[in-house]
């Protein structure tokens, strides 16, 4: 079975993000910001998207990474008159690669930038996977009513060819959680971080293979069904931040979040792609729900989001997650992309609390999370 106890990065630095005081407007400038840092002085550019009460500012930079500045650590502030110039895709990705250890090369498709340092056939498998579910969840949301805007940019996936070279990164972002976690998508540098679970490096000394050929061999490995998970998964969290559903560092709860990402996450390994449909039943999720469900468990994710951060109930909390979304869009569609709309519109480090949760909830589906455990329950019992 899959490892779904996931503790995603951005989880934990959205909460970094809102230790800066209560936001004062929504800026749109560019400005060059001084900074001071141990080193020395150092100049970064970008647009302010929000400026506190205190002086900190989150700065959008050009490669759409978010960068918090403390009041204390400016030295001056210089508004930028003249227009952006923007990069093409491969010059943000060889100026990424940049960034990464030796041995990156970069796979460039529609939507998407891909930093590998494993098998080129792996790093264009996964690109091949990405695009599909990238126009999967555009039309979906759109034959659901709520059409998506692209990105302003490629969407960035940084793929390590083993556990070991990635968790030296990784561990700069999750901490104690790195071994735990096998894939990731960052709120601040808008990346989907993971590595290469099926060693894929063999493919590179074998003769040539065909795209299908090489989907087959690496589904054939016993880490696939985890890897497509985890891949579509974080893709998915990836796209509803950076297609207008979601805000980066916006309050958007994570029942909402993890539950999008888990109805899309559920492989199919019995199609060489891996994955090929949107809303199949995700039977390890349903299982463990059904297992610890009981009264009031709605309540806990729909109005917080610690069970999410806490270790011993994030298994439980992701299940209800999923259980909770897959129930909404099956049976309440239009009332969720209405909720999903009101989601929409919080902006960066926007107060929040659990009375306006529950509010919102209420007003979208009719129902407090206590009054909809019973119809969920009896539609999660007549699942297959």
């Amino acid at each position: 079975m899959p490892c779904f106890n996931r503790k995603l990065s951005w989880v934990l630095l959205a909460m970094v993000a809102l230790t800066i005081d209560v936001a004062q407007s929504l800026a749109t400038n560019t400005e060059q910001i001084e900074v001071q840092a141990e080193d020395g002085n150092q100049t970064v550019e970008g647009v302010v998207l929000v400026e506190a009460i205190d002086g900190g500012v989150l700065l959008e930079m050009a490669d759409e990474g978010l960068k918090l500045i403390q009041p204390a650590s400016i030295v001056s502030r210089t508004t930028i008159d003249r227009p952006a110039v923007p990069e093409s895709p491969r010059e943000l990705g060889r100026r990424i690669l940049g960034e990464l250890p030796p041995g990156f090369d970069l796979v460039v498709t529609k939507h998407y930038l891909i930093c590998f340092d494993t098998s080129r056939a792996y790093a264009q498998w996964c690109g091949a996977l990405f695009e599909r579910l990238y126009d999967a969840f555009g039309n979906f949301w759109r034959q659901a009513g709520f059409p998506l805007t692209e990105p302003r940019r490629p969407l960035i996936v940084v793929i390590f060819s083993d556990r070991q070279r990635y968790a030296a990164l990784a561990a700069h972002d999750l901490g104690s959680a790195t071994d735990r976690v096998v894939g990731y998508y960052n709120l601040l540098n808008n990346r989907v971080t993971t590595f290469d679970l099926t060693g894929s490096d063999m493919l590179a000394k074998k003769p040539s293979l065909s795209p299908g050929r090489t989907g087959l061999e690496i589904l054939m490995n016993p880490e696939a069904s985890g890897l497509v998970a985890t891949l579509v998964h974080e893709a998915t969290h990836q796209m509803a931040f950076n297609c207008g559903m979601h805000h980066r560092l916006a309050p958007v709860p994570l029942w909402v979040s993890e539950g999008v990402a888990t109805y899309f996450e559920t492989p199919d390994l019995s199609s060489e792609r891996g994955w090929r449909g949107i809303g199949i039943v995700n039977k390890p999720r349903r299982e463990h729900f059904m297992k610890t469900c009981r009264p009031g468990m709605l309540e806990s994710i729909v109005l917080g989001d610690e069970p999410f951060r806490r270790a011993d109930d994030a298994m439980d909390a992701y299940a209800r997650a999923w259980s909770l979304t897959y129930f909404l869009v099956q049976t309440r569609k239009h009332a969720f992309v209405s909720y999903l709309q009101t989601i929409a519109k919080k902006l960066p480090l926007e107060d929040d609390s659990p009375q306006q949760r529950r509010q919102e909830f209420i007003t979208a589906f009719g129902e407090s999370p206590t009054e909809i455990e019973g119809p969920l329950l009896k539609f999660m019992a007549r699942l297959k």
